[in-house]
């Protein structure tokens, strides 16, 4: 409405500033009203457009002020975080640090606790050296005095065997049947009921006569021994080689034996070699055992002798280990080779009767 005011004032003023004419002015005033309603139908599009744009200007100026304060709610809140965060990780911070401190702390004891058990441990070793080097040479010493025990050993036995070299035992007299005679004269009975050849011989003397052991023990079931000491070796020997010859010694017609008299280490020596004896008699060695504990056989022709059980023994392992050899060069190949022959035969013949 101002601007329609607006227009018809111009137009007064412009009427009457120029003289009027009616055709012109009939046709000014149609041109006037159709400028005018046209005005008006921009001026309300224009109205309703700049009224939608304010409405859309409103909108996205709420839309933006949402949007800030969502910006900074987000942004205080962030702030929050991050101090919270800072707080968090001056906290850890202290923490790692106290940590450390005592981490460092730790590692110097444990660097302190290590030094002191090297020191220990250096200690340790030399006392455990010194106590090795007093272990290896207590030892030694053991071993020198078993050393020296067994030589002593063997010379106490040799000194019995050779005081009893002149003896003999004679096994299964019963007790008291010496009472009459003594054990003399009981013993000089023995080569007159088995050695005839024996009775005259007048170099057969006994020193003395005795049984063994001096006590009697009431649990032991067999009589005691009897121990005769003769003058001579040979003495000795030659009633031993009649025994040997005789085998079955009687007395008054009970059975004796005849033996020698040994040490317990001479007698434990020649038990030791009986069984191996009789395993080398079963091979044809010939073997015997010498006095006073040899072993004795024929090898290849020729007569062997140990004097102990450990020498026999390596003997015989090298002996194996040669015996091994040459079967494994000549025997172990020939028989291989006849083995392969019958493997041979044996395909060809189940190779004929397939075919047939």
């Amino acid at each position: 409405m101002p601007n329609k005011r607006r227009n018809r004032g111009n137009k007064n003023k412009e009427d009457t500033m120029t003289p009027r004419n009616d055709k012109d002015t009939q046709i000014q005033d149609y041109e006037d009203d159709k400028i005018e309603k046209m005005q008006e139908a921009d001026l309300k599009k224009l109205i309703r457009t700049l009224r939608s744009s304010q409405k859309q200007i409103l909108k996205l100026q709420k839309s933006l002020m949402d949007k800030l304060e969502n910006l900074s709610r987000e942004n205080e809140i962030l702030s929050r975080n991050q101090n919270e965060m800072k707080q968090r990780v001056e906290y850890e911070i202290v923490i790692v640090m106290r940590n450390h401190n005592e981490m460092k702390t730790s590692i110097d004891q444990m660097t302190n606790t290590l030094e002191s058990l090297k020191n220990r441990m250096g200690e340790a070793e030399e006392r455990i050296s010194d106590l090795e080097d007093r272990e290896q040479e207590r030892i030694q010493s053991d071993q020198r005095k078993e050393e020296e025990i067994r030589n002593l050993k063997n010379i106490v036995g040799n000194l019995q065997d050779t005081i009893k070299k002149l003896n003999i035992q004679v096994l299964g007299v019963p007790e008291g049947m010496e009472r009459e005679k003594g054990l003399e004269g009981l013993f000089s009975e023995i080569p007159a009921e088995n050695f005839p050849g024996l009775e005259k011989d007048r170099d057969i003397l006994v020193q003395e006569a005795h049984r063994t052991p001096s006590k009697h023990d009431q649990k032991r079931s067999s009589p005691q021994h009897v121990v005769i000491k003769l003058t001579t070796v040979k003495q000795k020997e030659k009633i031993l080689k009649c025994a040997r010859e005789k085998r079955q010694i009687t007395l008054r017609g009970s059975p004796i034996r005849l033996t020698a008299d040994f040490s317990s280490e001479t007698l434990q020596a020649r038990r030791e070699w009986r069984d191996i004896a009789q395993v080398l008699r079963e091979k044809n060695c010939h073997p015997r055992i010498l006095y006073p504990a040899k072993l004795s056989f024929v090898n290849g022709g020729e007569r062997k002798t140990f004097h102990s059980t450990g020498l026999f023994k390596r003997f015989v392992k090298a002996l194996k280990g040669r015996l091994r050899h040459q079967y494994n060069s000549t025997g172990g190949l020939q028989y291989s080779t006849l083995r392969n022959r019958q493997i041979n035969r044996t395909e060809d013949q189940q190779g004929d009767s397939r075919f047939k």
